[in-house]
């Protein structure tokens, strides 16, 4: 059947009963059956329990249950959101040190079911949410739908890919560094990290405890309301009586909003796709055309927030799996092996003098939007690498000119919408960011934007029939120990860089949360 490409449109057809909720995860199941072998979106799938879960919904509304904000709707969860049916993995063969407890439901996961979402599996991503495909493990290598020879972007790369392929009309993810605005942008789908905080992040495996955000993947900006709307618990579980109130309202036009943009061209290396710039100017032109106020601006601190990132994550992450890199490390994937062994280089004093910096960069990146309501910038200089050319032992490397980390320590609100295709025929990503708690602003402007464009519509076409799918290549021991040395090399760089910046003697007591202002 010609499944409805967005959620929205799904639930009114289902509503209506032009289609019903069997019909709905049949379409799903049998695309996933033609492509997902070659695709890799999927870690487990359940088909089974999704069947039957339709075949309830059906005669509940048939009986006339009244209609739930995803009823029928049929969702993936990454896998390192703990679900009922099969807990959660990480996609890891080291499972994190403790005694084993039942599976029960991640709260994002519990909100979903409640909501009607139909659950139809568990995505992939990298171990841990960590480093890059690994061809030495037991794992799907997931791909892009539009080129199946091309990585689909981590970590939360399974939610993109299938969400692209049709596999599922939605999915939620993690960002601690872009691992949901990075796979968006490749696989040309839209995708949300929420204000930090906003959606739990009860019942997923850690990366960084301070920085984690779950958010939401689906095809349109709308569609990603509706998600949170159900993730944040903001809704009642009625669509007659809920608020809905991130995808209630939002706006078509953008008068009286302004628009700050910055290309970040300064900071693209030669690997960046020669379309991006003419790209992002046309978005900008477009924002422009719907009413905005457009306005040049020039983030701050790119350098440092970066690099405050990455000190953080490691030395967080680093605590988590402690005794895996001490026990079982060779049962780790390579790429996690050299990220994890980048927190070597990072002391205590250098742990909190990042996350005071991260207060302070949260202030000067504050002043901005003083003058703007919004920032957009691309997403990144680059559309998906082959997976051929990608490294095993560093993501950094792999995906250079990417611009995600700024804004994680910042926990603002950030969403990835596509806004074109580079020179290579793969999909490249717009990010639109705003203050603290605006999420429903910049899913505004994403969805605003979205009524002119049909990027976010257009279907993959990549074949899987190719005569030949490329692997990432296996580095030796050789490699990983040089790769091991460069990493802790660029994270002591990354610690003298926040060790330089003077902040004085706090004489207020602080949380180490950006969006928590220092108590009196």
């Amino acid at each position: 059947m010609d499944l409805p490409r967005t959620i929205v449109a799904c639930r009114a057809a289902l509503e209506s009963g032009e289609i019903s909720a069997l019909e709905v995860v049949e379409a799903c199941i049998t695309r996933a059956d033609e492509s997902d072998a070659s695709l890799g979106a999927y870690l487990r799938r359940f088909d089974a329990i999704a069947r039957s879960t339709a075949r309830a919904l059906d005669i509940r509304r048939r009986n006339g249950g009244h209609a739930r904000p995803l009823d029928g709707i049929p969702i993936a969860v990454k896998d390192n959101i703990v679900d009922e049916v099969s807990g959660a993995t990480a996609q890891s063969l080291v499972p994190l040190a403790g005694p084993p407890q039942p599976p029960v439901d991640a709260t994002a996961v519990s909100r979903l079911r409640k909501a009607g979402a139909i659950i139809m599996g568990k995505t992939t991503t990298m171990e841990f949410a960590l480093g890059l495909p690994d061809p030495t493990k037991p794992f799907p290598i997931p791909r892009n739908p539009w080129d199946l020879n091309r990585w689909a972007g981590g970590s939360s790369s399974g939610s993109a890919a299938g969400t692209a392929a049709g596999l599922f009309l939605g999915a939620i993810g993690t960002d601690t560094a872009g691992s949901i605005r990075i796979p968006a942008a490749f696989t040309g789908v839209t995708g949300l990290k929420p204000t930090l905080g906003l959606v739990p992040s009860s019942g997923v495996i850690p990366l960084s405890y301070t920085q984690d955000h779950v958010g939401p993947l689906a095809r349109t900006a709308e569609d990603c309301a509706v998600l949170l709307s159900v993730l944040t618990g903001d809704v009642g579980m009625s669509t007659s009586t809920c608020a809905r109130r991130y995808e209630d309202g939002l706006p078509l036009q953008l008068d009286g909003i302004t628009i700050g943009f910055d290309d970040l061209d300064r900071f693209a290396d030669n690997t960046a796709d020669r379309a991006a710039g003419s790209l992002f100017q046309a978005a900008v032109d477009q924002l422009a055309a719907l009413g905005a106020t457009v306005r040049r601006v020039k983030l701050p601190c790119y350098q440092e927030l970066l690099a405050t990132n990455l000190v953080i994550t490691l030395a967080e992450a680093a605590s988590i799996h402690r005794q895996a890199m001490s026990t079982k490390a060779e049962e780790l994937a390579l790429g996690t092996r050299v990220m994890l062994s980048g927190a070597d280089a990072i002391g205590s004093a250098d742990y909190v003098h990042a996350l005071r910096a991260r207060r302070s960069l949260f202030r000067q990146v504050m002043t901005v939007f003083n003058t703007v309501d919004i920032v957009v910038t691309p997403v990144g200089h680059s559309g998906a690498p082959s997976l051929a050319s990608i490294s095993g032992l560093h993501p950094l490397t792999a995906t250079p000119s990417l611009h995600t980390p700024y804004w994680n320590p910042l926990g603002l609100p950030v969403l990835s919408i596509p806004m074109g295709f580079g020179q290579d025929g793969t999909p490249m990503g717009l990010s639109i960011a705003g203050p603290p708690f605006t999420d429903r602003a910049v899913l505004g402007v994403g969805h605003a934007y979205q009524t002119q464009t049909g990027h976010h519509i257009t279907i993959p076409q990549a074949s899987d029939t190719l005569p030949g799918l490329q692997r990432p290549p296996v580095p030796g021991k050789s490699d990983e120990q040089r790769a091991i040395e460069s990493h802790r090399a660029a994270i002591r760089d990354m610690c003298e860089l926040i060790g330089a910046m003077n902040f004085g003697v706090d004489t207020q007591p602080w949380l180490d949360s950006p969006l928590l202002p220092p108590t009196s």
